[in-house]
């Protein structure tokens, strides 16, 4: 890239892929605001230049489920180093869980998440809350001042609301707050001790397993819960095929439902526990072949709307300890495009609907759909990925962002790596090297 005094970014040479199609084109960036999208831009001379030879331009990406940590773990992750991670990925846009320590269910905590995040200056760092104070499951947050300091997406993620009464309460509430509740779904008095998934593999290790029916169950009554009032309910991290069908006919009845998978669920299955390595530990666990056809088929198909990395880091003192010990849990954000892109093209999907799954989806589902995910046109916002589907790369721990390193895709090849990331304007990375 070449720097000068000039507002003018171009990107030049690339692939544009957004909601309207796919075509070839410069990118004209004045300030925070794209200004032309067109091929054969003749370039000033006092302009920064971006090159996408090779690569698609696309809206930056938007991650709907990332830990950042902070606060209160901040020795796993800093709003920081997880900001560096995003935009290392692509993305532009993270929603930060609650799981924090004080947990986000009061205005300080969530205007403090926010204000890191503009602080790191990386990627914009949309706080969600907590459907319950503390996540306990037992009172409700105050979902109007929570509403009110910004907070779109509430979830109690890690713990799914078991109390079917509260759920119901918190739907009905959230009809005249334009809130969407996130449920991480896991029937707890199913799941006691569990490990691994519940299978074949399971039995074999002699390990207590985590049964897909855990999950199903959750998903079904949150299903008939927004069936009966009429709340917007988001289903976290699907892991099951049964999970995928109940989706699947719920958006046939036009229920106001949608869903996210995470790279790890349709890359990884139960089988790499067989070497009782707590990297591949996470929650909801690594399921069977059969789960994994049934999510891909899933987001081909569309059930399934978004790619969302359950971004989870945990330090190294605390992953290395004993299986059945380890908290579950692994980091994704500059891993999810590669591990992604050749399992879904190789399926069938497009780029552009990858993209779609990576972008615009989740955005609309997280609500900030007016300044993320939008088209590549004059008069949006200047949000944007450009990224190599060719590039093949393997995972290097000790060059990750992340303050933690727990990633099962150490030593494999990974295909489609982003290049250049830019946030309102501004290149946040450039040529793979992030810029702060």
């Amino acid at each position: 890239m070449t720097r000068s005094k000039s507002s003018i970014t171009v990107i030049t040479g690339g692939r544009i892929v957004d909601q309207n199609g796919e075509r070839d084109g410069d990118v004209v960036i004045d300030g925070d605001q794209i200004v032309s999208a067109r091929e054969n831009f003749s370039v000033p001379e006092n302009a920064s230049v971006l090159d996408a030879r090779g690569c698609i331009v696309a809206p930056g990406f938007v991650d709907l489920h990332t830990h950042l940590r902070e606060p209160g773990r901040e020795d796993a992750e800093t709003i920081e180093t997880g900001s560096r991670a995003a935009a290392l990925g692509g993305y532009t846009a993270v929603v930060a869980m609650p799981n924090t320590d004080p947990a986000a269910d009061t205005r300080d905590v969530v205007e403090f998440v926010r204000a890191q995040g503009e602080r790191a200056g990386l990627c914009d760092v949309f706080p969600s809350g907590c459907i319950t104070i503390g996540r306990r499951g037992e009172l409700l947050a105050p979902y109007g001042e929570l509403v009110g300091a910004g907070v779109r997406l509430f979830t109690d993620d890690g713990n799914g609301v078991q109390d079917p009464l509260l759920m119901r309460r918190a739907m009905e509430y959230s009809r005249g707050l334009d809130m969407v509740l996130a449920q991480h779904c896991e029937v707890a008095a199913l799941t006691k001790g569990a490990v691994m998934h519940e299978g074949h593999c399971c039995s074999e290790l002699g390990l207590p397993g985590w049964p897909s029916i855990a999950e199903e169950l959750m998903v079904h009554r949150d299903i008939e819960l927004a069936r009966l009032t009429s709340a917007r309910i988001h289903l976290l991290h699907v892991s099951t095929a049964g999970s995928v069908e109940l989706v699947r006919r719920a958006k046939a009845d036009g229920l106001p439902v949608t869903a996210e998978a995470a790279p790890h669920h349709i890359s990884l299955t139960d089988e790499q526990l067989r070497g009782y390595d707590p990297v591949f530990k996470v929650n909801p666990p690594l399921r069977t072949r059969v789960d994994i056809e049934a999510i891909i088929g899933g987001l081909v198909d569309g059930t399934i709307d978004a790619i969302a990395t359950d971004h989870a880091p945990h330090p190294a003192d605390h992953k290395e300890r004993p299986l059945d010990d380890a908290p579950p849990g692994m980091v994704g954000l500059e891993t999810a495009l590669g591990v992604c892109l050749s399992i879904l093209t190789d399926a069938g999907m497009s780029i552009a609907d990858v993209v779609a799954a990576f972008s615009w989806k989740p955005a609309a589902i997280a609500g900030v759909g007016d300044t993320h995910g939008g088209p590549i046109e004059a008069g949006t916002a200047a949000n944007l990925v450009v990224f190599d589907p060719d590039a093949t790369w393997q995972v290097a721990p000790a060059t990750l962002a992340s303050r933690s390193h727990n990633t099962p895709y150490v030593g494999r090849d990974l295909r489609g790596r982003a290049r250049h990331t830019v946030l309102r304007g501004t290149p946040t990375v450039i040529d793979g090297v992030a810029q702060r």
